[in-house]
C-alpha cells in the first residue's frame, strides 16, 4: 500500500521541492495543505501514513498543526519541516507530540531515511 502524505507549508515552492523529494523516495503523490488551517481541514484519522508540516506559517503554526492532529490521532507520524535556527523549539515539538525533524534544506536522502526510521 502507498504511503499517504499531507503536506502542509504556506510557501508553494517548498511544497513542490517536498513533493519532488517524495516522488525520489517512491512516493509519487500528496496531498497538499497551503496553511495549517487547511492542514487541520484536510486531515482525518486513518486517511494519511505521513504529514509534514511547515513550522512557520499563517493561520496555525505547525505545532498548532501537530496539537491539533495529536488530539485526533495519536499514532500518525508527523514531520517538522523546519530551518537550523528553530533547533531551540524542538523540545517544545517534541512535547506537542511531533515525531521527527527534517531541516531545510534536506535531501531525498535524509528524507528517506527518516521514512524508513518511521516505517513509512
Amino acid at each position: 500500500m502507498a504511503t499517504r502524505v499531507l503536506v502542509a507549508d504556506d510557501s508553494s515552492t517548498m511544497r513542490k521541492i517536498i513533493l519532488r523529494s517524495l516522488q525520489a523516495v517512491g512516493i509519487p503523490t500528496a496531498t497538499e495543505a497551503a496553511d495549517g488551517e487547511e492542514a487541520v481541514a484536510l486531515f482525518n484519522p486513518g486517511d494519511f501514513d505521513l504529514v509534514l508540516t511547515d513550522w512557520n506559517m499563517p493561520g496555525k503554526n505547525g505545532l498548532e498543526v501537530v496539537q491539533e492532529i495529536r488530539k485526533v490521532d495519536p499514532n500518525v507520524t508527523i514531520m517538522m519541516v523546519t530551518t537550523e535556527a528553530e533547533k531551540s523549539r524542538v523540545m517544545e515539538a517534541i512535547q506537542a507530540g511531533v515525531s521527527d525533524y527534517l531541516v531545510k534544506p534536506f535531501t531525498a536522502d535524509t528524507l528517506r531515511e527518516k521514512l524508513e526510521k518511521h516505517g513509512c
